[in-house]
């Protein structure tokens, strides 16, 4: 398999504008969250794992997973979270495990949201790179591209690792506290970086 950096950060961090910079590259990028999505549509597995842990509670009129119901369910309740996790995280790493075995570059990126909250995926991951920014700005980053409250946004937060603990686990950091713009230097000199470990580890 090739070397493969994990992707990570807290919501709102920036994790999708920074693996859509490493596209530019030529990069290829699986994303779990993209992978749930599609698993857990209507007649996929991962739907008829939804369904059997949560019920009807949370299908919609259309017959599609009611979303923010779900969201609202597993943030408030941690059994209910694990309950989810239980039965999505399995199907999304062989997923995902699949997609990277087709990649064809030195190196690869996989952006997992709870890369560092779960074994799973980490333990195929060569390095951590850790999106960052101040709390403050991933609340206000995230109300505004979505109907969530700043409560509802923290109660995510809450569920997952701090940030100085991300930053303790991480290999490699971007600041993504400033403009969009800044991300693209850091990217460029972390994919020199990158390729270079590869190449150290293929040679030996």
């Amino acid at each position: 398999m090739p070397f493969v950096v994990g992707l990570t950060g807290g919501i709102g961090s920036g994790k999708t504008a920074v693996a859509d910079a490493f596209a530019t590259l030529g990069i290829e990028i699986v994303d779990t969250d993209t992978l749930a999505h599609r698993l857990s549509a209507a007649g996929e597995a991962g739907f008829d794992a939804i369904r059997r842990a949560f019920g009807d509670l949370v299908v919609a009129p259309d017959g599609e997973i009611d979303r923010p119901a779900l969201r609202r369910l597993v943030f408030a309740d941690s059994a209910a979270r694990a309950a989810l996790e239980s039965a999505l995280h399995p199907l999304i790493r062989a997923e995902a495990a699949d997609e990277m075995r087709r990649w064809h570059g030195a190196y690869g990126i996989v952006v997992v949201p709870l890369l560092l909250e779960h074994e799973g995926i980490r333990s195929i991951v060569d390095r951590i790179l850790v999106v960052d920014c101040p709390e403050d700005e991933q609340v206000r980053r995230v109300v505004a591209r979505s109907a969530l409250t700043a409560e509802e946004v923290r109660a995510i937060m809450a569920a997952q690792l701090g940030r100085a603990q991300r930053l303790a686990a991480a290999d490699d950091v971007i600041d993504n506290s400033g403009p969009v713009a800044a991300i693209a230097p850091q990217v460029r000199a972390l994919d020199q970086r990158y390729r270079g470990l590869a190449a150290a580890r293929n040679a030996g």
